[in-house]
């Protein structure tokens, strides 16, 4: 959806691990350059490593309220599961709209919890864990509300495209099964339910992965959008 292009300047906000900036940079090649930012000092390391042998790569900690970055300096913007993260929503739009050049792209990926669908034996449980995952997040319940945060910012163009991640197994590693754990135990944690109750919604799970019955699915948002 970036269309990228040999030898473009491409930022990726909330770069992570690395795993993006990785493939772009191999789309760019070495007349292109991959800069991304993070705020968590693990995550620069990550990407760091990663990206080592990629010279046309360049990571550094980084506020995506504050880009450190001259005026219409990218062709593109990627930003991936970052701006549930951040306080200001439409602050760090408009820093990516100042930094991206005249119709440059920029294209945002957003995961909706409070869509969760998971077949589980104490749906009032499921709700408890959903609203507890609410708290880990400065801006919950953002992909509805995020299309006109955008064209506050001075974007246009705006597409938007819903893309489920659905699992039909919970097994060890898997996106559905290491999602659950952490929101059962992020939620007895803040004591929005007891670990007794955490450990019986995970254990049902297992139970629906036994019987052939374990179903969960969250929707993903892809919106892109031109400066």
């Amino acid at each position: 959806m970036l269309a990228l292009r040999s030898g473009e300047h491409v930022l990726d906000v909330g770069i992570g691990p690395g795993l993006l900036a990785h493939d772009m940079a191999q789309i760019v090649g070495e007349g292109g350059r991959i800069v991304g930012v993070d705020s968590a000092e693990a995550m620069v390391e990550l990407a760091r490593k990663r990206c080592k042998p990629l010279r046309q790569v360049e990571i550094s900690s980084g506020d995506a309220q504050s880009l450190v970055f001259a005026d219409a300096s990218f062709d593109a913007v990627v930003c991936t599961q970052v701006l549930l993260y951040v306080p200001d929503v439409q602050t760090a739009l408009n820093e990516m709209f100042r930094v991206l050049k005249p119709g440059g792209r920029l294209v945002i990926i957003e995961t909706d919890w409070r869509g969760l669908v998971v077949n589980s034996a104490f749906p009032a449980l499921t709700e408890k864990l959903i609203e507890s995952w609410d708290a880990a997040v400065s801006s919950p319940g953002l992909p509805p509300v995020l299309k006109p945060l955008i064209h506050r910012a001075g974007f246009h163009g705006t597409t938007v495209e819903a893309f489920p991640v659905l699992l039909t197994d919970f097994v060890p590693h898997n996106y559905a099964y290491t999602m659950s754990y952490s929101l059962a135990e992020y939620a007895a944690k803040q004591d929005m339910v007891t670990n007794r109750e955490a450990k019986a919604w995970l254990d049902d799970l297992h139970q629906k992965q036994n019987d052939g019955a374990f179903f969960f699915c969250i929707n993903r948002f892809i919106f892109k959008t031109l400066k």
